[in-house]
């Protein structure tokens, strides 16, 4: 694959993650495969893009004061452990195993992604993005430990298992269980992930699962294509973006599915 392509694709994947809160990575991890590289390889070297990308979204972000410090701290805490453990299980398992998994896990960002916007158009989401009162507003900043607990694991075992950030459950939970909107939701989430791909970067490159200058490449893409999604987030209109997205997942889980079974048999 070029350099000129890696970078695109980094471009591609940074514009989603400042739009969705994405990571990157559950585009570039079957685009990698596609170009032959294995699944845990892909994974490792993703992580790079994930970080980069997190990392300038984060500082966009923080310099607008759009950014919930204390959530995405709490979310940190519990991901960068769970990276670890996903990181050492992306190791240890087949690669097919690990093509059929990410196959169902596009499928599962997919039904998010629906559920997200779903979330946004109900009478009582929209009644508890215009709550000013003290108690909403306190339960949005602080939450229990026990949801950031659930929030933070999750998305970083997911993060460490496939390579991807893990915003694609890490927004949504945060909408479901810290009553948060989608515009405050995903800074926290790019400021969490940050911390989780930094972690999981460093056991992969450890153990001599990364590609760096593959992923550089992605990064500098990422770093470019974030700073535009941030800047449409609040002006652009989602729905069209969505169902090209999920349209995008599909395909590609398709072919993750068809990658998996075929390694599988062989």
């Amino acid at each position: 694959m070029s350099l000129a392509i890696l970078f695109g694709l980094g471009i591609c994947t940074g514009l989603l993650a400042g739009l969705f809160g994405l990571g990157g990575g559950i585009l570039i991890v079957p685009v990698l495969n596609l170009w032959g590289f294995p699944v845990v390889t892909a994974a490792a070297t993703s992580l790079i893009g994930v970080f980069l990308t997190a990392l300038s979204g984060t500082i966009r972000y923080s310099s607008t004061k759009q950014l919930n410090w204390q959530n995405a701290l709490q979310m940190a805490l519990f991901g960068v452990p769970a990276v670890q453990v996903g990181a050492w299980l992306a190791r240890h398992l087949p690669d097919s195993w690990l093509a059929i998994s990410f196959s169902l896990l596009l499928l599962a960002a997919i039904y998010l992604l629906g559920l997200r916007k779903t979330l946004i158009d109900t009478e009582t989401f929209a009644l508890l993005l215009d709550s000013d009162s003290e108690e909403g507003t306190r339960q949005n900043q602080t939450g229990s430990r026990w949801e950031f607990a659930k929030i933070g694991g999750l998305g970083g075992a997911i993060a460490g298992l496939f390579g991807i950030g893990g915003g694609i459950v890490m927004v949504p939970l945060q909408v479901l269980l810290l009553g948060e909107s989608i515009a405050s939701a995903v800074p926290t989430t790019l400021a969490a992930v940050t911390a989780i791909a930094a972690s999981g970067l460093v056991q992969y490159a450890w153990n001599g699962n990364v590609l760096w200058i593959p992923g550089l490449c992605i990064g500098c893409g990422g770093i470019l294509g974030v700073q535009l999604g941030t800047r449409l987030l609040p002006h652009l209109s989602a729905t069209l973006i969505n169902t090209l997205f999920r349209l995008i997942l599909f395909v590609l889980s398709l072919y993750m599915m068809r990658q998996g079974l075929v390694k599988g048999i062989i």
